[in-house]
């Protein structure tokens, strides 16, 4: 999966890059958000671990933007691990699938 692209789409499309405390997800893993409706949040979190490289995308409720890093989402309502180039195909049907609606 390439990483490189994947950053540079999230920051043209408005992504928040998230200062990552360590306090829920992996110390080494990057993270970026965006506000989809109040306090609900599109997040990505890509985990570069040389052995276990993902993105992890997840819709999630948190008190603010700024408290992403330092708790866990209040409710999480969609989650998806995508590990291989395949995976993405899955995440933009579901995508398509929901601006339907």
């Amino acid at each position: 999966m390439n990483f490189n692209k994947i950053l540079k789409l999230l920051q043209q499309d408005d992504f928040s890059e998230i200062s990552n405390h360590g306090r829920w997800i992996a110390a080494e893993s990057v993270m970026y958000a965006k506000e989809i409706t109040e306090n609900i949040f599109l997040l990505f979190v890509l985990n570069q671990e040389l052995n276990n490289k993902s993105v992890k995308a997840m819709i999630a409720k948190f008190d603010c933007l700024e408290n992403i890093s330092l708790q866990k989402p209040k409710q999480l309502m969609f989650y998806l691990t995508l590990e291989k180039t395949d995976d993405l195909h899955y995440f933009e049907k579901y995508m398509n699938i929901s601006q339907l609606q």
